[in-house]
């Protein structure tokens, strides 16, 4: 008998992708999506029937994903979604650090009028649902504002290099928006960031991303001493 995730995803099929690049795509958003955890083998035969798309696509799109850091291909063993230990998210998290912090000054050279009421906009949105104690719509609120601030930035390498690292984290991250206490915590740091980008400050604006990414990576720490994985 089929389960529930199986259904759910045989619902979740799209139409016939006609490249290696599109079903490299949908697959991965359906890991970044959580649709497959961390160690979750990936059958080829599977993916086939799932993306519509032929073998050899479905290999080429596992070996792209392989190269991004999501994927991790064994030689008579498959593929399957690769684990990242937290000592690795931690590293991971130093080189956001440094790149992030880049696009936040970048974003606070670059940002519009209208770019800067719609920061303001999820600033507000984002304390609300702290205030309602409602944490998972926060997280999607800080995926938003993160996003936003890079597309401000318009800086397409360090955007780049920053999606291929967060979904590397994607894990890490749902387990830190569920950390007591880490919503109030990073609240005002996201607020710093949005001053200082509505107000062309790109200095403030950097030292405010670096210091919010660096309470990521202490926050990361607290979860290992914790036993959080």
């Amino acid at each position: 008998m089929a389960s529930e995730h199986d259904t759910d995803r045989r619902a979740a099929r799209v139409a016939a992708p006609s490249s290696a690049a599109q079903a490299r795509d949908t697959l991965r958003d359906a890991i970044l999506r959580g649709e497959y955890l961390p160690g979750e083998r990936l059958v080829e035969a599977q993916l086939c029937e799932r993306l519509l798309a032929s073998r050899f696509n479905v290999r080429a799109a596992l070996q792209d994903l392989a190269a991004e850091g999501l994927v991790e291909v064994q030689r008579n063993r498959g593929a399957q979604v690769r684990k990242v230990s937290m000592a690795e998210a931690v590293e991971i998290t130093e080189v956001r650090m440094v790149v992030e912090g880049l696009i936040a000054a970048r974003a606070a050279e670059r940002v519009t009028p209208e770019q800067a009421t719609e920061l303001d906009e999820i600033g507000l949105l984002m304390r609300r649902a702290v205030e309602a104690g409602e944490y998972r719509r926060y997280s999607d609120l800080n995926v938003r504002l993160h996003a936003l601030i890079r597309r401000i930035a318009g800086h397409r390498t360090a955007d780049r290099i920053v999606e291929t690292l967060r979904g590397q984290l994607v894990r890490h991250q749902y387990m830190l928006s569920l950390l007591p206490g880490r919503p109030q915590a990073s609240l005002p740091q996201h607020e710093r960031i949005i001053a200082a980008i509505r107000d062309h400050d790109a200095k403030t604006a950097e030292a405010a991303m670096r210091e919010h990414i660096a309470s990521v990576i202490e926050a990361l720490r607290s979860m290992d001493y914790l036993g959080g994985v």
